[in-house]
């Protein structure tokens, strides 16, 4: 089994308070053959390192980006991140990628792999982790959820809607399994639509009792819109894993159903966005 010495590459974002000397796409490249070299010299916690510091970095990312975060995904034993990140590259970059054929043998490898450590979610869905379907969200037509909340737009209600599932689930730190559901969420986020975009407010209480508000703009052209989740681990905390590079996106609450309906609803949400009437 493989070790999880991998904490901080899906715990939280320790670098985005860093200053680069570099412009960004300057630093974007020097992190890649910086993660390239850990790579190459096995040295999985430094490269990890790395690619959480790339990720920090609102550029455009290589290609081959996908590639080593799954490579390094697949050696911390995350092979639900692995599995996303190595679909990813192989989509993106296909059969002129560099890394095409590793790629593929390294996605026969994750599956191997989840099999053997009896993942119980990925026996139960046969094909590995679910994946959100686009369908109404919570057997609700979004004509229906227009009705519920009142909405003018369909673009509108999809937003309501998940704005209402994001509070229903947000993540409480607890005290080992005991959760005070009226206790004040650690992490709570909220979507709004932008032009060829959908906007992420996430709100972190600090330690001091203080929260910090952080925005993020995810871009919807040339993304899959069908948006994978699992709450893997003490399933006290479920993910939705973001379309760009199969990373956690969505810290969320144990609430599996939820979390479903969450992702079928945001992914309704960005096709929605992709193809504007």
């Amino acid at each position: 089994m493989k070790s999880r010495w991998m904490g901080v590459v899906v715990g939280s974002m320790l670098f985005t308070q860093l200053a680069w000397a570099l412009p960004p796409e300057h630093e974007t490249r020097r992190l890649m053959l910086a993660v390239e070299k850990a790579v190459e010299n096995q040295q999985w916690g430094q490269a990890g390192e790395y690619l959480n510091r790339l990720q920090a970095l609102e550029t455009k990312k290589p290609d081959d980006y996908a590639f080593y975060r799954g490579r390094v995904m697949y050696e911390a034993g995350h092979y639900n991140e692995a599995m996303a990140a190595l679909e990813a590259y192989v989509t993106q970059a296909g059969e002129k990628g560099e890394h095409y054929t590793e790629a593929l043998e390294l996605i026969t490898s994750v599956e191997q792999a989840r099999k053997e450590e009896g993942d119980v979610a990925s026996a139960a869905q046969s094909q590995g982790e679910p994946v959100a379907k686009i369908e109404p969200a919570d057997g609700n037509s979004v004509e229906q959820l227009q009705k519920l909340y009142l909405a003018s737009t369909p673009r509108e209600a999809l937003e309501r809607h998940a704005n209402s599932l994001l509070s229903q689930n947000a993540w409480r730190a607890g005290n080992g399994r005991v959760i005070n559901a009226n206790q004040t969420p650690d992490v709570v986020y909220q979507v709004s639509t932008d032009t060829g975009a959908l906007q992420v407010q996430e709100t972190r209480k600090l330690d001091d009792g203080r929260s910090e508000v952080v925005s993020s703009r995810l871009p919807v052209y040339g993304i899959n819109p069908l948006l994978k989740w699992d709450c893997p681990d003490d399933g006290r905390t479920c993910w939705i894993y973001d379309p760009r590079d199969g990373s956690r996106w969505l810290k969320l609450g144990g609430q599996a159903d939820t979390t479903q309906a969450l992702a079928r609803t945001l992914g309704d949400l960005i096709r929605r966005l992709q193809s504007p009437s």
